[in-house]
């Protein structure tokens, strides 16, 4: 099932408009790349859209907090990056991924684990899926892959803001600057009409990315 609901749409309305507001005048600081880590799935899921809490076929929703995660895909001026294809995936509410070399038990089979969608005529995408929890040596966070015409693949992560755990985490304080690393932050609050606290997360695509 596609994560279009005209609700959600509704219900995050009010919270985009707050946490985008309008480009800067000035250049926007590029999001910063990162490793893309072991578990990239070898083979995507016959249901890979952008609702990863409800896996086609399944009665039962993904175990873990639902959350829904949505923001823009920007050149560093600013304007929307259209058409740009952007993935996520991350492990269960257990700390387990869909992925071969998952030693630590059968991943949950009801969570998507992996999804796609595609951002619209103002760079915009979302994502339902659940709060990203710690697994063993790594703090809470979501992978994230960005394709499309005219700039380099983007591969990143985002991770809670305020975690007690994110000055623990190596990849994490890896990044270079205090202010890419505030980039990659994201707070969830709730939301009116959904049924789970939203976050944003906008992406900014440095170097040759060009807006369409």
């Amino acid at each position: 099932m596609i994560y279009n609901r005209r609700r959600v749409v509704a219900g995050l309305a009010a919270v985009t408009t707050m946490a985008v507001g309008s480009p800067a005048s000035a250049a926007l600081l590029p999001t910063p790349r990162q490793n893309e880590g072991p578990y990239y799935p070898v083979k995507i899921p016959l249901d890979h859209d952008n609702d990863l809490v409800q896996v086609a076929g399944r009665a039962k929703r993904a175990a873990g907090e639902i959350v829904h995660l949505f923001g823009r895909v920007l050149d560093i001026n600013g304007k929307p990056v259209k058409g740009a294809a952007v993935e996520i995936w991350q492990c269960d509410a257990q700390g387990r991924y869909h992925h071969p070399d998952e030693s630590r038990g059968s991943a949950d089979p009801n969570f998507q684990g992996f999804g796609t969608a595609v951002a619209d005529q103002s760079g915009a995408w979302r994502f339902r899926t659940i709060r990203p929890v710690n697994y063993p040596g790594r703090v809470p966070h979501i992978h994230f892959r960005v394709t499309g015409k005219g700039f380099p693949r983007l591969t990143t992560q985002m991770y809670l803001r305020d975690h007690p755990d994110n000055e623990g985490d190596y990849p994490f304080t890896g990044i270079q600057s205090e202010a890419e690393r505030q980039s990659v932050l994201v707070a969830f609050a709730p939301a009116k009409g959904i049924d789970g606290p939203a976050g944003n997360f906008d992406i900014v695509i440095g170097g040759n990315a060009r807006a369409e």
